[in-house]
């Protein structure tokens, strides 16, 4: 019987600190706050204020807007980038083992770190991004890249997709190397090489593979605080341009986002929005890609 007792503290850290936030994010949205403390029970009024009132509907779908495009190019780049060097690891070249920890090594470091090291890299004064386009006899490719609304959300993204590339290298190789070798080689005996090789073989096989990695990208884009924190603060700077749902629920629910006494209230409605955003889609592409998975 002692056994069945073992799961009880992985289960009481699992509900304080998931399922007791979950909840009680959900009750403080139905009622309205002055500063910290809980006023009279106002139902779904913060939820109804956050997608009518101004400014508070124009801020959420300005972050939704950027999450999405956060999303989009994470998956192309990122996930774009991974899967070419995990099929380039995966067809034996030398020092293999040497690029698999090369890539993952950025996963090791701290994403605040990250953030303050690429925030320095991007300095358009001094910092290397700009000394190196210099160097070049690209002048006029230097810019303040973070300072740009046309290019910090990119910048940002990128950065991530850099720091993320090794994780994503090795969910894909695992899946490149649980493909019957034996496969691979019928399909070339029956002319299948190079790019169709690819497309009809190994593609398919993969869907596994891509299915956790769309999904864990998804709710990471979704989720993106960290990085945007330490690399433009609280404000979304420059003109909102880098805000997301997580950033504005910050500002909302600590800071100041324009929803005086509010705050709290409207910010646990974004969190419980935000909550049912990532559920919802993942749970959406789940099914998809498993149907597909299973029609193949």
């Amino acid at each position: 019987m002692a056994i069945h007792l073992f799961p009880i503290p992985a289960l009481a850290i699992y509900v304080t600190f998931i399922i007791y936030p979950l909840f009680a994010a959900f009750s403080y949205s139905l009622f309205d706050w002055q500063g910290i403390r809980r006023g009279a029970f106002i139902g779904i009024e913060n939820f109804i204020a956050l997608f009518t009132r101004e400014p508070f509907n124009s801020m959420f779908w300005n972050a939704f807007e950027n999450n999405v495009i956060y999303f989009l190019l994470e998956m192309v780049v990122q996930n774009g980038i991974a899967f070419g060097l995990a099929y380039i690891i995966y067809k034996k070249i030398r020092f293999a083992e040497f690029f698999k920890a090369a890539y993952f090594l950025p996963r090791l470091l701290s994403v605040i770190i990250v953030g303050f090291l690429w925030k320095l890299i991007l300095n358009p004064n001094f910092g290397a991004l700009n000394v190196f386009l210099e160097k070049l006899g690209l002048e006029s490719w230097a810019k303040a890249w973070l300072g740009d609304p046309d290019t910090a959300l990119i910048a940002i993204i990128l950065v991530n997709s850099w720091f993320g590339l090794g994780f994503a290298v090795l969910i894909f190789l695992a899946g490149l190397q649980g493909i019957p070798h034996d496969l691979i080689e019928a399909a070339r005996l029956d002319g299948a090489n190079g790019f169709k090789l690819i497309r009809k073989i190994i593609l398919p096989l993969m869907i596994p593979s891509i299915t956790i990695m769309t999904v864990l990208t998804f709710i990471h884009a979704f989720e993106a605080f960290e990085l945007v924190y330490a690399m433009q603060g609280s404000m979304g700077e420059p003109y909102y341009s880098t805000d997301t749902l997580a950033v504005y629920f910050y500002r909302l629910a600590f800071g100041s986002g324009g929803a005086n006494s509010a705050a709290i209230g409207l910010g646990s409605a974004l969190a419980v929005v935000l909550f049912m955003i990532i559920a919802s889609i993942s749970a959406l592409f789940l099914f998809v890609l498993r149907r597909r998975e299973v029609q193949l």
